[in-house]
């Protein structure tokens, strides 16, 4: 009977386990390593959740009677994960299926390695499974890595032969940030003049664009847009291979990611992939990495591309998109005004490359100009605005998660003013070894001047209320984006303002 019992426990908590994780490797998306990286975060988030997997592996040494406890903190912990998860919920796609079916095999191999092999009983051999299911994925993935390679080839092959009977122009763009923001408003200038295709929401990796193509790309379309993303070198030349721009666009480099490329000299490495074989490029250069690339790169006299410089404030440059002291934005091209748009419409440089991305793919100047003289659109939760049912003004800045983006959303929050001004904050990942003190640098910023912070989660608390120590700012702190959104509903009015700067999944705590 105790067998049993054993047996149905094990079997349920694993089961329990394998939906955790699952959605975790779904979410991280499906990367070797990533599983494990979570659940450490999670198991040193506190210390309720630290104090529960020590005894948990403690109590194993207590042999059957401790097994159960270390079975039911498989079960419950790491607390505060959720299950079915908050930010996203596990979708049972054909490679998630794959993946819980190869976990599934290494979850019975260590069964059998642990009670017939090495003699546990079997509820030890589940506690320890359960509690090492976190690594038991991670070895899934890099099973199935070279089968989900090969099928993702066949698809890119497919997309290939597509792409080369329709024949495009395509436009790549890459950066640290601005990506999304640029693509939108590349199609947008674009669009009207030729017939173009930008990749759908971030769908920026090599399976991403070949579903895009095969699914989306139709006879007759002129212009492809592919935002192309990266964590390391190799994987932007990868997708080049596949999907070759013409025209290459770098929007930025910076410390986004920093702690899986390690430097940003690595960054702008990995980014720069992107320009082999292109025949016009197109650089921000007031990113001073991307200045020193544009001074690199032979001019098209010596065999090189056509180089576009793009700035917000050299006015030697191809495209530059100045803001006066009154305010107004002026798009020039070569010395030429093209047009003005509204203050605070796009960020500078990521309109100076779209326009001479639109440029280099032929759009004639006129229609260039017509289209700036309209609305430009924004990216979905980047410095949208919009109003709140009490009345107070919002800025969803929740897909940004850079320094520099930071502080211009920032600088956003002081111009709607307001007689408080809220930033509500998980703060910034990723960002590796300057992560806290890009924190701590964004907290006091914000504490400059926001009347209230509203920290979210335990990633970054320390460290932004570090930072947001100064007379007469209220802080406060909460779980969840949840929990945030429900205190500035009950503390904010008309007259008010809040800043909903970044979101990170719930894969952090």
């Amino acid at each position: 009977m105790t067998a049993v019992l054993a047996l149905i426990a094990s079997l349920s908590v694993l089961a329990i386990a394998g939906l955790r994780w699952l959605r975790v490797a779904q979410n991280e998306h499906y990367l070797p390593g990533s599983v494990n990286t979570v659940a450490s975060r999670w198991w040193t988030s506190g210390l309720r959740n630290t104090a529960l997997f020590v005894l948990a592996v403690a109590a194993l040494l207590l042999g059957p009677l401790g097994a159960w406890f270390s079975l039911g903190a498989a079960a419950v912990g790491p607390i505060g994960l959720p299950l079915r998860g908050r930010t996203s919920r596990v979708r049972f796609t054909r490679r998630a299926n794959l993946l819980l079916g190869k976990w599934i095999g290494v979850q019975v191999a260590v069964l059998v390695a642990l009670t017939p092999g090495a003699g546990l009983p079997l509820v030890m051999a589940g506690a320890i499974a359960a509690l090492a299911s976190p690594l038991t994925f991670d070895l899934a993935l890099w099973l199935v890595a070279p089968v989900e390679n090969w099928i993702a080839r066949r698809w890119a092959a497919r997309a290939l032969i597509r792409l080369d009977a329709i024949a495009p122009v395509v436009v790549g763009i890459t950066g640290s940030y601005g990506k999304t923001s640029t693509k939108a408003l590349v199609a947008y200038l674009v669009s009207g003049s030729r017939t173009v295709l930008a990749s759908p929401a971030s769908w920026n990796n090599r399976a991403g664009l070949a579903r895009a193509v095969n699914e989306q790309l139709t006879a007759g379309t002129e212009v492809f847009v592919a935002e192309m993303g990266t964590y390391g070198p190799g994987e932007i030349a990868e997708m080049c291979s596949w999907f070759p721009p013409q025209v290459a666009v770098i929007t930025a480099i910076g410390p986004v990611h920093l702690e899986r490329f390690g430097s940003l000299d690595r960054t702008l490495s990995s980014k720069a992939e992107i320009l082999n074989g292109a025949a016009d490029v197109v650089l921000n250069v007031d990113d001073e990495r991307l200045l020193a690339l544009a001074d690199s790169i032979p001019p098209a006299s010596e065999g090189g591309p056509r180089l576009w410089r793009c700035s917000a404030v050299d006015s030697e440059a191809d495209v530059l998109v100045r803001t006066d002291e009154s305010g107004v934005v002026s798009v020039v091209h070569r010395g030429a005004v093209l047009g003005s748009v509204p203050g605070g419409a796009a960020v500078s440089t990521n309109l100076a490359c779209a326009v001479a991305s639109a440029l280099a793919v032929g759009v004639p100047t006129d229609h260039v100009v017509r289209r700036l003289a309209e609305p430009l659109p924004g990216a979905d939760h980047r410095l949208t605005e919009s109003t709140g049912g009490g009345g107070f003004k919002i800025l969803d800045d929740t897909f940004n998660s850079n320094p520099a983006g930071a502080v211009r959303a920032l600088e956003a929050l002081d111009r709607l003013g307001g007689d408080r001004r809220v930033v509500v904050t998980p703060g910034m990942v990723e960002l590796g070894p300057i992560q806290d003190q890009a924190n701590v640098a964004f907290a006091a910023a914000a504490a400059e001047i926001a009347t209230d912070i509203v920290v979210v989660g335990r990633t970054n608390r320390r460290t932004l209320l570090r930072g947001a120590k100064r007379v007469g700012v209220n802080t406060v702190t909460v779980a969840t984006r949840e929990l945030a959104v429900e205190w500035v509903k009950a503390n904010l009015g008309p007259n008010d303002a809040v800043l909903y700067e970044n979101d990170l999944p719930d894969t952090y705590p």
